[in-house]
């Protein structure tokens, strides 16, 4: 690998790792207490301010359940693909199936929840910086932001400040619900872009 190369793949890592640790669902402060590596240290990695040591990134990808070929982006094809789903996470009840490299900017992904035999409890929430869109596909999604609680069906969408308490479940019972989420971990939104009528038109 050309020096080029490596520096890429270093300033690349800061946002691999964030976008791990998120869909991990774990946070900032839960990752430094299992890890022994202090709150700045990774804030300072992820935000590109910090190289990652070998032994920091062999304990992150443990924490987060990715090798280091997905950290570095030099997985195979066949692993990292839009058709290679991601084992599930945060108790194995979804799967999520990437849409995006994970280089930078948004974030992309597919995400499916199964069908339950009974009303779910409330969703648990978690907080972290950025910017979500999320887009129902299939189902009915139970969306609970802050102190509001939301029940999304296909083709609604809904998009918020990540900074806010927010967590989903399947309102159930019934099907399973399928959703998209595009995600900015640094707050970037989607930009919606629509024809100029013509001023010469009524």
């Amino acid at each position: 690998m050309t020096d080029d190369g490596t520096a890429d793949t270093l300033a690349a890592m800061g946002p691999r790792l964030r976008t791990a640790r998120e869909r991990h669902g774990a946070t900032l402060t839960g990752v430094s207490r299992a890890t022994g590596i202090s709150l700045s240290t990774l804030s300072r990695i992820e935000t590109g301010r910090r190289k990652p040591t070998l032994e920091v990134l062999l304990q992150l990808a443990k924490a987060y359940g990715v090798s280091l070929d997905e950290l570095a982006g030099t997985a195979p094809a066949a692993a990292t693909g839009p058709r290679a789903p991601v084992p599930p996470r945060s108790g194995g009840d979804k799967a999520v199936l990437p849409l995006t490299r994970y280089v930078g900017g948004l974030h992309a992904h597919k995400h499916v929840l199964p069908a339950v035999d009974a009303p779910p409890a409330r969703p648990r929430q978690v907080s972290h910086d950025g910017y979500e869109w999320l887009c129902v596909l299939y189902g009915r999604l139970w969306l609970a932001l802050g102190e509001q609680d939301l029940v999304l069906s296909a083709g609604d969408v809904a998009e918020f400040d990540t900074r806010t308490a927010h967590g989903v479940a399947n309102a159930g019972p019934g099907g399973p619900v399928e959703y998209l989420i595009m995600f900015g971990p640094q707050g970037e939104r989607l930009r919606p872009r629509t024809p100029t009528p013509d001023r010469g038109t009524r």
